[in-house]
């Protein structure tokens, strides 16, 4: 049954039953500091509070704990009641394996993460930045540089986060596992599970005297730059792994990764699709008539095109292996150029001259020509009749 002279963890620490997160961990870092071992030495009494703090801050940190311990009291937290395998007569049978899926990790054992031990080599953390590229960078490739924030092994305490001359204590609990064996009563009866130390947090090892550098951490953050190989063919939104280059393993455990998001910068005038390239470009009328040989940009700088006579507005050309390579793989996509015609404008009489000339060598006769022919037509005609009226007077006469 749970110890009865304990007193309510709440009380331990000094606060409310309302604190909140921070207000607990404010409160349990002023205690366990005036508590420490190492700043009491031979202190008995202040020992059994800096177990007594801990063992109150294990249980508030935890929201799950709490929920219990507020509800049941220390019954609800305390590994000792009912047990002796009364109830549901699965015994000492270890049923976390079978009820983690309903429970989630406040059994311990392994699932949802709450009693995995720490004490094994473990992959540091990933660390995440971006790298905005041009369009040529992220189609060709390229080698940048990037300056990154992560976790490097503390130079003074080489990862041990003891002060030097100092090593850690195995912690008496769960001799170095950093799990320990606990019964719980649930409505299928008593069961035996296990979960992570609440003596070293699952380290496994308690350091009484913790590295100045790092704080008893083992890792210090530093700023570094690390080069970044851009492969050909990269799009925006991908992202680049580069292993080992995050945050340092724990105990003995291989560095995380660093993961590179790319953002390419808009071109000012070539579009990209997959691994195609797009781009208007804008001819004279003259040149679409007669045809022409241009020049446009794309991703190799400035390549001729050659545009066919009688080429019409909307036509869309095709420049093969133009495109962009193709991502960790062979040959290129293509270029498409689509031709829009320019119609002159504020012509000059000599220029509209020369386009009335063209028209009707086309065949084509403008309103504002006819109407100017069919007045001279008419003239003409009044000339005549007046001609023959003054010879037929003549006549006449």
């Amino acid at each position: 049954m749970a110890d009865q002279n304990k007193r309510d963890y709440y009380e331990v620490l000094g606060v409310k039953k309302n604190a909140t997160d921070d207000e607990l961990k404010k409160a349990y870092r002023k205690l366990a500091k005036q508590n420490h071992p190492d700043l009491n030495p031979g202190d008995k009494e202040a020992e059994a509070r800096f177990k007594e703090i801990n063992e109150a801050y294990e249980v508030l940190s935890d929201k799950d704990k709490r929920a219990k311990y507020d509800q049941f009291g220390f019954a609800g937290v305390d590994p000792n009641f009912g047990a002796g395998g009364a109830g549901g007569g699965f015994g000492g049978f270890d049923m976390g394996d079978i009820f983690g899926s309903f429970f989630g990790g406040g059994f311990g054992g392994g699932f949802g993460g709450g009693g995995q031990s720490r004490t094994g080599p473990a992959k540091g953390q990933t660390v995440r930045t971006s790298l905005s590229l041009t369009l040529e960078e992220a189609a060709f490739g390229c080698e940048k540089e990037v300056t990154i924030q992560h976790i490097e092994t503390c130079d003074s305490c080489h990862g041990s986060g003891c002060a030097e001359g100092t090593t850690a204590e195995v912690c008496p609990e769960c001799h170095g596992s950093g799990q320990v064996r606990m019964q719980q009563r649930t409505m299928f009866g008593t069961m035996s599970t296990t979960t992570v130390c609440p003596n070293c947090r699952g380290e496994g090892k308690i350091i009484h005297q913790p590295c100045k550098a790092c704080g008893g951490s083992g890792g210090v953050r530093k700023s570094k730059k690390v080069s970044v190989k851009i492969p050909a063919g990269i799009d925006n939104g991908q992202a680049i792994s580069v292993r080992g280059q995050g945050d340092m393993g724990r105990n003995g455990g291989p560095a995380g990764d660093l993961i590179v998001g790319i953002n390419v910068k808009p071109h000012a005038k070539l579009r990209r699709d997959g691994t195609s390239i797009y781009l208007d470009q804008t001819v004279s009328f003259y040149q679409a008539a007669v045809g022409a040989e241009i020049e446009i940009p794309s991703l190799d700088g400035k390549v001729k095109c050659t545009v066919a006579p009688g080429t019409q507005p909307g036509t869309t050309l095709r420049l093969r292996g133009k495109g962009v390579p193709i991502l960790n793989g062979r040959g290129r996509g293509d270029q498409f150029v689509t031709i829009r015609v320019a119609v002159p404008k504020n012509l000059n009489e000599n220029q509209k001259e020369a386009l009335k000339k063209f028209a009707e060598a086309m065949g084509e006769v403008p309103a504002s020509a006819a109407k100017t022919e069919e007045g001279h037509h008419h003239g003409e005609n009044h000339g005549d009749g007046e001609e023959k009226s003054f010879f037929s007077r003549r006549k006449k006469k």
